[in-house]
C-alpha cells in the first residue's frame, strides 16, 4: 500500500435522496500479498463527501411535500412499526466467489447480495406495512463525480438515492484497489457497504428516511443537525450488519472474513477533525454489533432504534 491516498469509511444521505456509508479508507501501510488473508489493514481518512446545491434543493422540496411536521416525523422515526416486525431470517445465500478487480464481478458480487437481501428483509417490511416489493437498482461506477437523480456527488464514494424504486451506487475501483492489497479485506468492506446501503432503502420504504432529513432541516442548530444525521447512519449500519449476522452460518461470516469485518466496523465512522454526522468509531461498532447479533432478539429492528437512544450513545 505505498504512497496511496488516505481515505475514511464515510457516506452520505438524504431525502428522496442519498444515503450511505461512502469511501472507505484506502490503507496507507502493511499490504498483504495477492491472495493472502492477514491482519486488518489500517484506516485512515477520507475526503469529505460533498453534495451539490441543486440536491439540496431537490431534497428539501421533496421532504417539505411530503407533508410532514415535528409529531408526525418523530413518530415515523422513533415508534416505527419496524420496531415490532420479526427478526430478519437468514437469505441462506453464499458469497460469489471470484476475483474483484472488475466493474462486472464487483457488480455480479454485489447484485447477488442486494438481491438476496431484498428476499429476506421483504416479510420484516411486511409486517411494518412498507412496500416490501420495491427493489433497488445497483450501479457501479469508477468517477470522482457522478450525475444522479438526486443531483451530483463527488468522490469514490457508495450512496444510496431514494428515486422511484432506488439505486444503490457501489464504486468499483475502490474496491479493486482493496482486492490488490488484501482480498479479504475488500471482501469484508465490500460486504459491508452493501449491506450498509440496503439499510438506506429500508429506511426509505418505511418513511424513516424521508423523517429523519425532514427532523435534521427542521433543527435550528448545527449540533442538532448532526445529532439527526449520525442517528440515521448509525441505524443503516445496524440495520445493515443485522442482515450480515442473520446469514452468518451461509455466506459464511467466520475466520479471517469475520476478522476483516470487525476490523471494517471498528474503524467506520467519524475520523479526528471531520464534520460529526456519522458517528464516533465506538459508536460505529457497537450499533454495529448491536445489528450482527439481533438475530437472538424477539425482532432486529427494535436493537436498531438509534431514534431512541441517549446522545452519547449516537455522539
Amino acid at each position: 500500500m505505498k504512497n496511496l491516498p488516505s481515505k475514511k469509511l464515510r457516506g452520505l444521505a438524504a431525502v428522496v435522496a442519498v444515503a450511505g456509508l461512502a469511501a472507505l479508507a484506502v490503507p496507507a501501510q502493511a499490504a498483504q500479498t495477492s491472495g493472502t488473508a492477514g491482519e486488518p489493514l489500517p484506516v485512515g481518512k477520507t475526503a469529505e463527501s460533498q453534495v451539490s446545491v441543486r440536491t439540496e434543493t431537490v431534497q428539501r422540496s421533496a421532504a417539505l411535500a411530503a407533508g410532514w411536521n415535528s409529531t408526525t416525523a418523530k413518530n415515523t422515526v422513533r415508534y416505527n412499526k419496524l420496531y415490532k416486525a420479526p427478526v430478519i431470517p437468514p437469505s441462506k445465500c453464499k458469497e460469489v466467489k471470484g476475483t474483484l478487480t472488475t466493474a462486472a464481478a464487483v457488480k455480479a458480487y454485489d447484485q447477488q447480495m442486494l438481491t438476496c437481501m431484498w428476499a429476506a428483509w421483504a416479510p420484516v417490511l411486511k409486517a411494518a406495512g412498507a412496500d416490501y416489493k420495491v427493489k433497488p437498482t445497483l450501479i457501479v461506477h469508477n468517477y470522482s463525480r457522478v450525475n444522479t437523480y438526486c443531483g451530483v456527488v463527488r468522490g469514490p464514494q457508495s450512496y444510496y438515492c431514494g428515486y422511484k424504486n432506488g439505486q444503490i451506487y457501489i464504486p468499483w475501483g475502490l474496491i479493486q484497489t482493496y482486492w490488490k492489497q488484501n482480498p479479504t479485506f475488500a471482501r469484508a468492506y465490500a460486504t459491508n457497504t452493501i449491506a450498509h446501503e440496503y439499510a438506506h432503502h429500508v429506511q426509505f420504504v418505511t418513511g424513516i428516511l424521508d423523517a429523519s432529513w425532514w427532523r435534521q432541516r427542521a433543527f435550528t442548530t448545527q449540533s442538532a443537525k448532526l445529532e439527526e444525521s449520525r442517528r440515521r447512519e448509525l441505524q443503516a449500519s445496524c440495520l445493515g450488519s443485522a442482515y450480515i449476522g442473520a446469514n452468518k452460518r451461509y455466506y459464511p461470516m467466520s475466520g479471517t472474513l469475520y476478522t476483516q469485518w470487525t476490523y471494517v466496523v471498528a474503524n467506520s465512522g467519524d475520523q479526528k477533525g471531520a464534520v460529526r454526522d456519522h458517528g464516533s468509531l465506538s459508536n460505529h461498532n457497537w450499533w454495529s454489533t448491536a445489528g450482527f447479533n439481533a438475530t437472538s432478539s424477539t425482532t432486529t429492528a427494535s436493537r436498531c432504534n438509534t431514534f431512541a437512544a441517549i446522545s452519547s450513545r449516537v455522539s
